[in-house]
């Protein structure tokens, strides 16, 4: 087991910037705004050593409503660390908040080295001296932003700890690999949070009645059934004509990031409120991207049954380009309907991981222009004559032919469709491309033979004559 390290303090010292340095990544949302962070964020440290990180929200003297739950979530982090980085702003120096951390710190009994954050410019034995009043010990100069003092905060949170074993950490990261990801994408306040907390059986995320409460994206590994997932929550996306905070913003990139490395995504809709245009255009991201879909109609508990046929018919009124996607209508909260999300998930992962055989898709193409023949094209026949697969995840199949450049959408749709049933591609996009065959005989001329040359001589002698 790789030790675990856990970045606490007041808003607004560095956590963040410091978990992005030791992991080596930009993971964690950074911006000069106290209260950004509010979930814990995981991260494998790779800097002088091998170890686990944990980044988590500020704590606060008097915490309220949403307060409340980010420091249980940083008390959960505490719980389960090795080591405790307490973080203090040398700048700044002590304060009310700082004391109450470092008081909950002690009572915690768990090991904590006090760090003293951007001290860059500052005599490192002058660096943190009014911190010893918390009775820390001495406390360790660094500058986050300018790395350093990282180099001996690394040896110091590492000394004592288990030698960090090669093989474990390239086992971590083997099934981190392995495992399916699955992003949760919708707008603000649909519930996705809650139901990343249902799906895993565990307060993990931090949910509130509150637009905006999750603003990074935060990777949540779970194991179920011998089979290893990564969820990932991502911040609501709004219209970018109301999207005016910069952070916002930032939280928005890493929702499309979200997205592009997820294997499934699984869209949320509110079922108390129509479907908008912002709904169809981020899932019609998600598609053109390729990812396999989910579509999950939260808060189905609570429409009374007259209203649920007029809520599916808006489905296939505005979203019918997502006719491969399979539709859940589930309740997050109760937890109605959440058990078959995993699983269907699996299925749209193995799917849009296909691999399709170039004998099997050209019989299905045989049989599909059987069944009904590509158009006329200038009183000439398109022909199609043979398939192959051109990628995965989500499949490409490319068909090799003539005049494909002259191929009706609808016969594309139709191949897509033929295809989609006859490999149970469901959950899925399939893309389908037509390659043009290249003529052997273009550009070159038809030579002719002695015998052709003194015919052709012959005829011309006999029409002049």
């Amino acid at each position: 087991m790789l030790p675990v390290i856990a970045i606490v303090g007041r808003p607004n010292v560095g956590k963040s910037t410091l978990f992005n340095v030791l992991t080596g990544t930009r993971d964690a949302l950074v911006a000069d705004l106290p209260g950004l962070t509010r979930d814990r964020q995981y991260g494998y440290g790779r800097r002088g050593g091998r170890y686990l990180v944990v980044d988590t929200g500020g704590l606060v003297v008097s915490p309220s409503g949403l307060e409340t739950l980010m420091v249980a979530q940083t008390d959960v982090a505490v719980a389960e660390a090795d080591r405790v980085l307490f973080i203090v702003d040398q700048r700044s120096g002590p304060t009310p908040e700082d004391a109450a951390v470092a008081a909950r710190l002690r009572r915690s009994g768990k090991p904590v080295i006090l760090v003293a954050n951007k001290s860059e410019g500052v005599e490192s034995e002058l660096a943190g001296l009014e911190f010893h009043s918390f009775g820390l010990g001495a406390p360790l100069a660094i500058s986050s932003t300018h790395g350093e003092g990282l180099d001996n905060l690394v040896a110091r949170f590492m000394h004592g700890l288990p030698p960090d074993s090669a093989a474990d950490f390239a086992a971590e990261l083997e099934v981190e690999r392995d495992a399916i990801r699955i992003a949760v994408v919708g707008r603000p306040n649909v519930g996705k949070s809650t139901l990343i907390n249902r799906l895993i059986g565990e307060e993990r995320l931090v949910a509130f009645d509150e637009p905006g409460t999750t603003r990074d994206s935060v990777h949540v590994p779970f194991e179920r059934d011998g089979r290893h997932y990564i969820l990932i929550d991502t911040a609501g996306v709004r219209r970018r004509s109301k999207v005016e905070d910069v952070i916002e913003k930032f939280s928005i990139i890493k929702a499309m990031q979200a997205i592009d490395e997820a294997h499934v995504v699984i869209g949320v809709l509110d079922g108390h409120e129509t479907i908008a245009d912002q709904d169809a255009t981020l899932l019609g991201h998600v598609a053109e991207r390729g990812r396999a879909l989910l579509l999950a109609v939260n808060k189905w508990d609570h429409i009374p049954e007259s209203q649920r046929d007029h809520i599916r018919n808006q489905l296939e009124l505005k979203l019918p380009f997502l006719d491969f996607a399979q539709r859940h209508f589930i309740s997050a909260l109760h937890g109605t309907g959440v058990g078959n999300l995993l699983a269907e998930a699996n299925r749209a992962a193995k799917a849009a991981f296909k691999e399709l055989p170039t004998p099997e898709l050209t019989r299905v193409l045989e049989a599909a222009i059987e069944a009904h023949q590509p158009p006329l094209v200038r009183g000439r026949r398109i022909k199609l004559r043979y398939a192959h697969q051109g990628g995965r995840n989500p499949p490409v199949i490319i068909v090799h032919g003539n005049q494909v450049l002259q191929v009706p959408e609808a016969y594309r749709r139709y191949l897509v469709n033929t295809y989609r049933e006859a490999f149970r591609l469901q959950g899925t996009p399939v893309r389908v491309e037509f390659r043009q065959d290249a003529n052997p005989f273009a550009g070159r001329r038809n030579e002719l033979t002695e015998r052709q040359v003194k015919k052709r001589r012959r005829l011309i002698k006999h029409s002049k004559g």
